[in-house]
């Protein structure tokens, strides 16, 4: 895999999620983008047991267990400011086992999915994050294969992500930071997931709260 950057596009005025994911993909089509398949990525929140929390009453951490059909033979862990840690599908049934350490949270598996295309060098992921049968919002992920070195590849990132989001054009994802001059890999993709899915999910769940 090259360098990704995933953000998150709102909601033309007047369209609906269905309607705005449209108007992208048909401009990536008029850019001469060709269909490729589809794509899914998920992610269900789980937060530290009550019973692991000792009796200083600190709220618990947060670890989001992710899938991505990119890579169908693995399961991706992450806390939300480190570590994470990339291990096979079995990792789900790991998780049910530590249910007296991990408890999965209210209302917290989430998605997004929609078409792949390819446009010369990039790889572009449009998707409807859905929260059960609710629409949230729309991800987008451009890949850009040739580059391994996020700090190498950035600017022209950028422009061909202006070609497509205009105004709506995000800034370098905070990975890319932490990551300046690291070859890039599939967790870095996954963390921009779980910073976009955190905020979709925080947003539909705001009156949850973790056990005190």
């Amino acid at each position: 895999m090259g360098v990704t950057c995933v953000s998150q596009m709102p909601v033309a005025e007047g369209k609906s999620v269905q309607q705005t994911v449209e108007l992208l993909t048909r401009k990536l089509e008029m850019l001469g983008a060709e269909k490729q398949g589809t794509f899914c990525v998920d992610c269900e929140t789980y937060h530290t047991a009550a019973s692991t929390l000792g009796s200083q009453g600190q709220a618990g951490k947060l670890m989001y267990v992710m899938h991505n059909s990119e890579y169908p033979l693995s399961c991706f862990a992450l806390f939300e400011n480190g570590p994470w840690l990339i291990a096979d599908t079995n990792f789900d049934v790991l998780m049910v086992k530590l249910k007296g350490f991990f408890q999965s949270a209210k209302a917290s598996k989430i998605e997004t999915q929609g078409t792949h295309y390819q446009y010369c060098d990039f790889l572009v992921k449009v998707g409807t994050v859905t929260t059960g049968p609710s629409a949230r919002g729309i991800s987008v992920e451009v890949e850009y294969g040739p580059c391994v070195v996020a700090s190498d590849c950035w600017s022209l990132l950028l422009k061909f992500l202006q070609s497509f989001l205009g105004n709506h054009t995000p800034g370098a994802p905070a990975v890319f930071g932490n990551r300046h001059d690291a070859i890039y890999g599939p967790a870095d993709t996954m963390v921009q997931y779980m910073e976009l899915f955190r905020c979709q999910w925080l947003g539909f769940v705001s009156d949850w709260q973790l056990p005190s």
